[in-house]
Order: C-alpha cells, then sequence, then structure tokens
C-alpha cells in the first residue's frame, strides 16, 4: 500500500484487510532517519524520486509473496506503479501514471485522442509573460502542473485578474511547504480556457482495460470560480440516461487514451451544451474520507462493505469484487474553508449529528493548527455525510447539518522576519 504518511485512508484499509485475513505493508514519505515512529513497518522512500522508490521497496521485499499494490493518492501512485512493475504484479503502466501526474501532458494526451479540451499553453511563472502578447482569450483558469485537490487552481476574467493570480501562484509554489515535495514545475504554470457547465465525478474500477464505473457524483454547488474548492458529492447521479452513458463512455476513452489499465480510477468532467469534457483521470480511488459515502451490496446475508473492501477484493482476486453499489443514495460534504486562519474551536456537532439523513460527522482538522483556504489550501475541516431515498434529501440533509457548524478561526499576526525583513504570519 503506497500511501502518504498522513493519508486518511490508511485505517479504513487496515480495517477491511483485518477483516479478510490480508496483511498490508506501508510504503510511505516518512522520514527515513526516525525508527518507525507510527509502529506500522512501512517502508520509507521519497515519492518525488519514484524509480529509486521503487528500488527500494523490492529490495525490502525481496522473497516475500506480494500479491497486489494499491496506491492512495496522487505523489504515490507514480511509485507504485515501478514497484509493481519489477514486482510482476498486476497494476498500470509506469508511463500511463507519469501522465497523470502532469496536468499539461494529460491535455496533449486527450487532445491527440481527440477529446474535448480547451485551449490550454505551459507558462513561466516568473516572469509571468504578458497575456495579451500570448493571444490569452478570458476568462480562463490558470493551475499549477502537478498539486491536487484544486490547491491554487484560479479563474481570470480579464488580463488584471490574470496577472493578480498568476502572482499568487508564484507565492503559493515559491512556498517552503510547497518547495519541500520537491514536485517538479514549480517555476511553470498551466493556462487554459474555462470550461463552463456542471461537473461530475466518475469513481471507477478498472480490470484488464475494461472499466466498471462504480458511481457518478453529481457537484451540485456551482463550481465557477474564481477558486475550486470541492464541496458536496451526491449520488446517484440525477443527470439524464444519456447524459450519464456519454460520461461513461468519455470516462472509458479517457483510460484508454493515458493507458491506464488496472485498478481504481477517479475522474472529473464538465458537462455542457456541447457534450462532455474531461478534467482531470487520476489512477487511485477517491481522496480524503469521500469513500465513506460508497457502499456496496456484497450478498443478501451480510453487511455492505465499503469501497477499501471492495478495492482489496479486486486487487487480490478475491469474490465480491462486482459487488453493486447499495440502492441509497448517498453523498459527503469535504467541509470548506471560509477563511485562512488558526482553527480556535467547533460548535453545533451534536446538533448537526442529530440532523435527520446524516450518518456520520468527522471533524479532521486539529484544533490550534493553522488551515488554509483556497486557493493556497488543500485540506478540509472536515466530512459530513448523509444516506437516504434520493439524492435531493441526501443533498438537503448534508446542507442542513452544514447550517448547524460553526467554526472559529482566528487570523494569525504578522510577524518581520530579522534579517529578510519580509512579513509572515504567526498563530497568536
Amino acid at each position: 500500500m503506497f500511501t502518504a504518511k498522513l493519508g486518511y485512508q490508511t485505517r479504513s484499509f487496515e480495517d477491511a484487510a483485518r477483516k479478510l485475513g490480508v496483511q498490508l505493508l506501508y510504503v510511505t514519505d516518512r522520514c527515513h532517519q526516525l525508527e518507525d515512529p507510527w509502529g506500522d513497518q512501512a517502508i520509507a522512500v521519497h515519492f518525488e524520486t519514484p524509480e529509486e522508490a521503487a528500488y527500494t521497496v523490492m529490495e525490502r521485499v525481496r522473497g516475500q509473496n506480494i500479491a497486489g499494490i494499491l496506491a492512495l493518492g496522487d505523489r504515490p501512485a507514480v511509485s507504485a506503479a515501478y514497484a509493481a512493475r519489477g514486482l510482476g504484479v498486476r497494476h498500470n503502466h509506469p508511463a500511463a501514471v507519469e501522465a497523470c501526474r502532469d496536468k499539461l501532458r494529460m491535455r496533449e494526451v486527450f487532445r491527440d485522442a481527440g477529446l474535448r479540451v480547451p485551449w490550454f499553453r505551459k507558462l513561466p511563472l516568473d516572469p509571468t509573460p504578458e497575456p495579451a502578447l500570448l493571444g490569452i482569450s478570458y476568462p480562463c483558469v490558470l493551475k499549477p502542473l502537478s498539486l491536487s485537490a484544486s490547491q491554487g487552481v484560479m479563474r481570470a476574467n480579464h488580463r488584471e485578474e490574470f496577472q493578480t493570480a498568476a502572482a499568487r501562484l508564484r507565492r503559493l509554489l515559491e512556498s517552503a511547504e510547497i518547495r519541500a515535495t520537491r514536485e517538479p514545475n514549480l517555476d511553470q504554470m498551466l493556462a487554459e480556457g474555462y470550461i463552463p457547465g456542471k461537473e461530475v465525478a466518475v469513481e471507477g474500477l478498472l480490470t484488464d482495460g475494461g472499466l466498471r464505473v462504480l458511481a457518478i457524483f453529481d457537484k451540485p454547488d456551482p463550481l465557477e470560480g474564481p477558486y475550486f474548492e470541492e464541496t458536496i458529492y451526491a449520488t446517484p447521479s440525477r443527470l439524464s440516461e444519456s447524459t450519464q452513458r456519454a460520461i461513461e463512455s468519455c470516462t472509458r476513452d479517457c483510460a484508454r487514451a493515458l493507458g491506464l489499465s488496472h485498478g481504481p480510477l477517479h475522474a472529473e468532467f464538465r458537462i455542457n451544451d456541447e457534450g462532455v469534457w474531461p478534467i482531470e483521470v487520476a489512477p487511485r480511488p477517491i481522496g480524503g474520507l469521500c469513500a465513506r459515502a460508497l457502499q456496496f451490496s456484497f450478498c443478501k446475508e451480510t453487511e455492505p462493505i465499503g469501497l477499501e473492501e471492495l478495492l482489496l477484493r479486486h486487487e487480490l482476486e478475491f469474490a465480491g469484487s462486482d459487488s453493486p453499489r447499495e440502492p441509497l443514495a448517498s453523498g459527503v460534504m469535504m467541509i470548506p474553508v471560509p477563511r485562512s486562519g488558526i482553527l480556535e474551536g467547533c460548535v453545533g456537532e451534536k446538533a448537526a449529528r442529530s440532523t435527520p439523513g446524516v450518518t456520520e460527522l468527522l471533524i479532521t482538522a486539529r484544533l490550534l493548527d493553522y488551515i488554509a483556504a483556497w486557493p493556497e489550501g488543500s485540506s478540509y475541516l472536515g466530512f459530513l455525510f448523509a444516506r437516504g431515498k434520493t439524492p435531493e434529501e441526501v443533498e438537503q440533509a448534508i446542507r442542513t447539518a452544514h447550517e448547524k457548524l460553526v467554526f472559529r478561526i482566528t487570523p494569525r499576526l504578522p510577524v518581520e522576519h530579522p534579517v529578510t525583513r519580509r512579513v509572515h504570519e504567526t498563530s497568536n
């Protein structure tokens, strides 16, 4: 299991593996100089050097029987692909996974495959070129080439907003936190045409190149910018059957164009009068704790199983990997961050949990920690889940519960560095 050291999903996979009698071996980006700080016997690697990470794993597991490999999150996915190839385990080809990690390369692949794509081009961040000289049209979207969770993604409606967004993106990518990830192309950005329309997410599962769509999630909140923090996912989709078939067909075409062939797939699309537009495709399951919004009917005599167990069954070729999604509608809210600052407290949790239809509320942000709002942010305050007879009921339950939550967030105090004289923020 390739995963970030602080990944939300690892505990859910651990529970599913224990139920199945399967032993998980973790590969994480924890510090290799610390001797097993979490007691999980994880193999420490650097995901920014995937081939070296894969070699480290192959050396550590020499002589062991590795039955399958899963990657949680975008950064571990490439290392997992290289390790799987070296170990002879079914997985996606590393070149296909690398294409998914580079937003520019993905656009090029989709364009060359004849899929719908907006105009796009890679631009330097320092100095940022004059957009008028490049023929930039508006509205457009600026984004980093490799970050996830819509971090750094901004809409610009005219030249002044383009320049402001580019400067803000440059500051983000020059921050110590982002530089520490050693992501490539941090001095570049992708500019592309804004795609109007509704947005959906698709959760899928690939087997020998064949795609099974597990769920299509509607995103009922308009994601029109200037930033693109996600909120509510609800399934089954309320779109017409013909539109859903078009989304499934486009998902299949995207996977084929990228060369993806095995394992979980998460994809994002925009839908408008022109058709289905792929935004991104990732060879991993849905992120954070959102997987808890999906349950599958394994058999009548047992409780439904979660996405994590379904993926383990698929990877290990156990019975039940073809289980259908439960008949109830379900949904999740990634609780948005209203403003950047120190999380001092939250009230209304009991009232929110008692809202009819709500099944679970998890506040994952830690008290007294700094949390950043979008576009600089990438972590939510928590997750709110609901189930009901219809997706409309689910959406209403989530909105009602969210209205009962009040988060107290205080700003950080500005502090001037004694040497550089630059102003930074600190908690009070």
